[in-house]
């Protein structure tokens, strides 16, 4: 500990225990009680104990001491379990009898402070800290900690009941270890003292009719399972395997998810997967529970490492059992091989379905969710039924838009079930967008066009599944095969393309604004991947999409005009933009579209459209679009001296990234995805740096760096050092005025900078000559501010020292002068 902070904790112990005080809030206790843990993890907290006998007193005192507040009684006992986490230490504070002062009956317990949350859930901290050694184990069976522990379990604080189990889960595993090479006995009676109890615990809470003591035992179970993996937890197992099988006996099945953890977690432990009794349980788990229970137990088996293939094969069927009902419920001939066969007999997962509206929603809805995890994992069962899939999925979404033909009494209620249900909907276009990675047979493509289609020009879609529905049409897009041999469209990829531009132009006119931006936002996704397509390429150019996307520019809504900026940016960048004639004269020359996104840097009134723009801009300017290549100095000064203005910093920031793609062009190094990695400097000739330099001057870009090198946002002045000092390396052969010491131009302009340092970046900083600007660059400590930008802005105020001025000046101990307050 520094000298500094033990003069001062003294007097800040003193202030904690006296309840007269005002001290600091929570989150500076909780900062101290940091430093104390990197403190005890640096060295000996005996030693710290001997050195400052103050915390000592502290711990004393506060059981004694009324009318301390909660957050102060439980630091102390936090602190108390973090000091005594060290054997040594522990047998230290016994002598006193301080912690059974703290933990025990005669501690808080049994005090008026005990009625708050913050103390019962600093008391389990504390013993969770102190539960390190077999010396911890003891105090807990002698002073009866345990049994608080296990009535703190149904806390009326959420937070308390789960920090109980958590703690039960962490002793009984810490019993568990036991010591190296020890093999654990069969008998309760070679078990530890806290094993014991808390084992019989957990037993008594098994075989309780109280749903709530069961998961309780449930809980702490998983946790201990998920942590221990060595002989014990076989011995566990095969001891409370009785009593967990003895609760799917009940109807119904008390705690069942708590139960499905439990049971996924054992199965992990490589210990215990070789049990073949577990194995059994977990079959008879998966026919017991219902439809919505099993289902993320189904999930949990199938992405296990090890799992006999019966099993296996029993769990996907109990995923696919719901889409298996739903396809018999909407056709009259068996559908396409790879689902589970659905008989009548199997009526829990048509009572799930028909149950009621929330209860079919949910099983479908997991059960979609739960396909669509499975589907990218290795452990995916294999055949994998892709076509029976595409078929369900598509049945659903037909079932939602009351298009399917029920073929049964149960199909006639699901089709007033799922009427117009968003939930379920999103969840099948999520799946189906899934399901484009394995594409199946090229026969089902029309049929999967279609429902898309079908949502995408319903007037009865929501913005949220037109969304979800403009997504999953761009996955399948993407993935559409191509004829052999040749790079253009599948045939009816290009027919589904001519149906869907029509749609597309309506729902860019679309009222709402969600739509108009979910419609820009799928045209600029589709452009960047298909702009090379030549079927796509004519068939955007023959419909009005890009004149509405360009009529967007001026949409009210800011989401709507920065999507439009990317799509007609995009456009534009691959030869797909819309003829810009004046309406006036229609032969006259052409409207500039590089102007109209100048329009929009320079005065939206948004942040998202002007982001938008410098992001074309950067591209247009990276893959040299032919309005930027026809001057490019002229845009790259236009378009800095826009963003220097801008008060949004990633505005700003782009900007940098703008001046990083000229200046690699500048310097003959174009494409390099970071010119800033470290790297030996490129030589250049000395005329080509010239003229680089030269160019650089004459866009201002040297001004807009600077600038930017003492924003007021630190992620915009380091993109700009790192800038700098990528340009000062390559521009070190310049011959410059390093030796006469920089000229006068070169220190006016420090100057200036210093000023701006001050806060005085009301005037522009000029034009600068090559050789004043690499003067500059010389001059400035670029890497000494790099490293103090790299630095939180708080990195002088979070010292301890710092941290302990202020809550004594908080205490009133210190002087205002004293005081570090920030």
């Amino acid at each position: 500990m520094d000298p500094e902070c033990s003069q001062l904790l003294p007097a800040l112990c003193a202030a904690l225990a006296d309840p007269r005080q005002p001290v600091a809030d929570d989150t500076c206790l909780e900062k101290l009680l940091d430093w104390f843990k990197t403190v005890t993890e640096a060295g000996s907290s005996l030693l710290l104990l001997e050195g400052s006998p103050c915390l000592v007193e502290l711990l004393c005192q506060v059981p004694k001491a009324p009318g301390l507040s909660p957050g102060v009684l439980a630091f102390s006992l936090r602190l108390a379990g973090l000091l005594a986490a060290q054997e040594d230490c522990f047998q230290y504070l016994q002598q006193g009898q301080l912690l059974p002062g703290l933990f025990g009956e005669a501690g808080l317990l049994g005090g008026a402070a005990w009625t708050a949350p913050t103390v019962r859930s600093g008391w389990i901290q504390g013993l969770r800290a102190l539960a390190q050694h077999p010396s911890a184990l003891r105090f807990l069976d002698d002073f009866g900690a345990l049994d608080t522990i296990f009535s703190l379990q149904g806390d009326s604080s959420l937070f308390v009941a789960s920090a109980a189990g958590q703690l039960l889960a962490h002793i009984l595993a810490l019993c568990m270890g036991g010591p190296a090479g020890a093999q654990p006995g069969l008998q309760a009676c070679d078990w530890p003292a806290c094993a014991q109890r808390i084992v019989g615990h957990i037993e008594e809470a098994l075989c309780s009719a109280a749903a709530p003591r069961v998961m309780q035992a449930l809980h702490v179970l998983s946790t201990t399972f998920g942590r221990c993996h060595g002989p014990w937890a076989q011995v566990l197992w095969v001891r409370l395997s009785p009593l967990v099988a003895g609760l799917l006996e009940k109807d119904p099945v008390p705690a069942a998810h708590a139960l499905v953890d439990l049971l996924l977690s054992v199965a992990r432990s490589p210990a215990l997967s070789s049990d073949s009794s577990l194995w059994e349980t977990l079959v008879q788990t998966l026919g017991h529970l219902s439809p919505t229970q099993a289902g993320p137990l189904a999930l949990g088996v199938l992405k296990l490492q090890d799992c006999p293939q019966a099993l296996r094969t029993q769990a996907f069927d109990v995923l696919l059992q719901p889409l298996a009902c739903v396809l018999k419920a909407a056709a009259e001939a068996p559908g396409p091989p790879g689902l589970p066969a659905a008989p009548e007999g199997n009526s829990a997962v048509v009572d799930a379905l028909l149950s009621s509206r929330s209860a079919c929603v949910g099983l479908l809805c997991q059960t979609l969710a739960h396909l669509e995890l499975l589907l990218p994992t290795p452990q995916r069962p294999s055949p994998w039924p892709q076509a029976a899939l595409l078929g369900a999925a598509v049945t659903v979404l037909q079932f939602c838009r009351g298009s399917a033909v029920p073929a049964s009494g149960v199909g006639s209620r699901l089709c007033v079930t799922l009427a117009g249900c968003v939930r379920v909907q999103r969840a099948a276009l999520d799946f189906l967008g899934a399901l484009s990675q394995d594409t199946g047979p090229r026969e089902l493509l029309p049929r999967v066009f279609t429902v898309l289609l079908d949502y995408l020009s319903s007037p009865d879609s929501s913005p949220t599944v037109l969304r979800k529905a403009f997504q999953a049409t761009l996955r399948w897009l993407l993935s559409s095969p191509q004829p052999p041999g040749s790079c253009d469209l599948d045939p009816h990829t290009q027919r589904f393309l001519g149906e869907l531009l029509p749609v597309l132009q309506k729902r860019l006119c679309s009222p709402s604004w969600e739509v108009r931006d979910s419609g820009l936002e799928f045209l600029a996704q589709v452009t960047r991947s298909w702009a090379g397509q030549a079927g796509f390429r004519d068939a955007l150019l023959a419909s009005e999409v890009p004149e509405l996307a360009e009529q967007l520019l001026q949409d009210p809504e800011s989401y709507v005009r920065a999507s439009a900026v990317t799509a007609v940016g995009l456009l534009s960048g691959r030869g797909l933009h819309a003829a810009r004639g004046s309406p006036e004269r229609p032969g006259g020359p052409q409207k500039s579209l590089l102007l109209d996104l100048l329009h929009v840097l320079s005065a939206d009134s948004e942040g998202f459209p002007r982001r938008a723009a410098m992001q074309v801009f950067t591209e247009w300017l990276r893959d040299g679009h032919a309005e930027v290549a026809a001057d490019a100095e002229r845009f790259v000064a236009r378009v800095l001296q826009a963003a220097s203005r801008d008060l949004d910093w990633e505005v700003r920031a782009q900007g940098l990234e703008l001046a990083r793609v000229f200046l690699a062009q500048a310097l003959g190094q174009p494409g390099p995805d970071c010119p800033y990695a470290a790297a030996p400097p490129a030589a250049l000739a000395p005329g080509r740096l010239a003229q680089a330099l030269q160019a650089l001057c004459r866009v201002r870009l040297f001004e807009f760096a600077f600038r930017a090198l003492f924003d007021c946002d630190r992620a915009v002045a380091q993109k700009s050092c790192d800038l700098l000092l990528f340009l000062r390396d390559r521009a070190a052969p310049c011959d410059g005025p390093q030796g006469t010491g920089g000229g006068p131009d070169a220190a006016s302009a420090e100057a200036m900078l210093q000023r701006w340092r001050a806060g005085e970046q009301g005037q522009p900083l000029g034009p600068l000559e090559p050789e004043a600007a690499v003067a500059l660059l010389r001059a400035l400590d670029l890497e000494g501010l790099r490293g103090a930008l790299a630095e939180s802005s708080d990195h002088v105020e979070r010292s301890p020292q710092s941290l302990l001025q202020d809550m004594l000046a908080s205490a009133g101990v210190l002087g205002d002068h004293e005081a570090d307050c920030y």
